[in-house]
């Protein structure tokens, strides 16, 4: 079956030469055509019964490539999972008239982040008025720019839970639909997204507000879902999407793409399309986000600023369960293990490497501190200086502070202290690996002075 891969492969560069794109398009293109190939290297798969090997390449994991959204996908509906309530959920979705489709690709940046505002603020201030629920509410907010035909078809798609937190702190649900009706949605949302569009671009043409203005503005609302979790599965169906999948396109020949696509206001029906390739190409670039703008986000009691505290108050009000689930295998640990490392985390936060001879002793203070913190084994080090790698000793927190009194640690060239809350001041390569809370000072760069002292040797 053929890919976007291979589209671009094909009449890509063509399609360069003959049009003028941006940066993000630019570094969109490079990602997806080095995909899991050899320009971005890999590794072997190795069978240990037959003896079998495989190529396995390296993945782009750019957001706009069809292949590497899966994992990416799975790893952040794992860490939304503890921010769902045992209530049911709505999935709303804002759409714009497509006679500002024009204006808003021209300033996308811009556009993009009054729709997640209007949005934002449309939910939040319909839901506190008593006379729908009267209580604040979260929501996650998701943006997608296309249509099933590629078309450009901005829209933001919204889960929100059935009921909010009210001023005095109480959970108050919502009715079994949806608690704000459709229409009252369009109408604000219309009013502020064309209101605020005005005020931020003036020279917009009064004739083109004036006809959205007259539009009847779409904004859909599906039944509440049965649990929470066809909530996390209907999550993952629109957070790391991409304007067209592979198993969409059909046949590549003769300069037509041909994908199937599906027709809703024919009933849904699946029919297939036929583009030119420059054409099919145009329409995939168009849903390449700026540089560093967030898709996804979140508002109310989901927001950062307010998920800790609130958060915490809904799950106990709705009967959630508060237990932190296991860390799973889809996202990686940022800290290592105890079987990784023989420095634990928990039980101490300093380690000295220290060689001893006659003409360098050990201070008197430290050599005590090593007797009495545990022996942890040895350590392998990567520093070519360094040639025995003997671990003398952990030292726990307190011992490290009194170290730190007693011995200031100097550098011969700068004289500056090193404050043993921000240990990475030193930058010279070899001095301090840091491990989470955890710090290695290598023995090779340790010398003590006349003045009971520590100096740090540069390399």
């Amino acid at each position: 079956m053929p890919e976007v891969q291979d589209v671009l492969e094909q009449y890509g560069e063509g399609y360069r030469q003959s049009h003028r794109l941006s940066m993000a398009q630019h570094k969109a293109m490079n990602s997806i055509l080095n995909c899991r190939t050899t320009r971005l290297g890999g590794h072997m798969d190795h069978c240990p019964e037959c003896g079998y090997q495989r190529p396995s390449y390296n993945s782009c994991r750019n957001r706009h490539c069809p292949k590497c959204q899966t994992l990416t996908k799975e790893r952040w509906i794992d860490g939304q999972k503890g921010n769902l309530l045992n209530v049911g959920y709505f999935h709303v979705v804002f759409t714009v008239p497509q006679e500002l489709n024009l204006w808003i690709y021209r300033n996308q940046q811009a556009c993009y982040n009054l729709l997640f505002r209007c949005v934002a603020e449309t939910i939040q201030e319909l839901s506190a008025d008593k006379k729908y629920l009267g209580a604040a509410t979260g929501h996650a907010a998701v943006l997608h720019t296309w249509g099933q035909n590629l078309c450009f078809h901005p829209h933001i798609h919204c889960i929100v839970p059935g009921g909010g937190l009210s001023k005095l702190g109480k959970w108050l649900p919502s009715r079994k639909k949806f608690f704000i009706p459709v229409k009252v949605l369009s109408r604000k949302f219309q009013g502020k997204f064309l209101a605020l569009l005005k005020q931020q671009f003036p020279s917009i043409e009064p004739s083109l507000l004036n006809e959205c203005y007259h539009k009847e503005w779409v904004v859909y609302c599906k039944p509440p879902f049965k649990d929470v979790a066809c909530v996390v599965e209907y999550l993952g169906r629109y957070t790391h999407r991409v304007a067209i999948s592979n198993n969409r396109i059909l046949k590549l020949e003769a300069g037509q793409v041909s994908f199937k696509w599906r027709d809703y206001r024919d009933g849904s029906r699946w029919k297939v399309m036929t583009l030119r390739a420059e054409e099919f190409i145009r329409r995939f670039l168009m849903h390449v986000l700026p540089t560093g703008f967030m898709k996804i986000r979140h508002y109310g009691f989901l927001s950062s600023r307010g998920k800790q505290k609130k958060l915490h108050i809904c799950k106990v009000q709705t009967g959630t369960s508060l237990k932190k689930e296991k860390s799973s295998p889809l996202r990686p640990s940022s800290k290592r293990s105890s079987a990784e490392s023989p420095l634990n985390a928990q039980t101490a936060a300093f380690a000295v490497c220290f060689e001893p001879d006659s003409h360098h002793p050990q201070p008197a203070k430290l050599q005590s501190l090593f007797k009495s913190a545990p022996r942890a084994g040895w350590l392998c080090c990567t520093h070519s200086t360094i040639e025995r790698k003997e671990l003398i000793g952990l030292l726990p927190k307190t011992a490290l502070f009194r170290c730190l009194k007693h011995y200031a640690l100097r550098s011969e060239m700068n004289a500056f202290p090193i404050a043993a809350r921000n240990p990475t001041a030193v930058s010279c390569y070899g001095i301090i690996q840091t491990w989470a809370t955890q710090f290695l000072l290598c023995r090779s760069f340790l010398r003590p002075c006349s003045d009971n002292s520590l100096l740090i040797r540069r390399s």
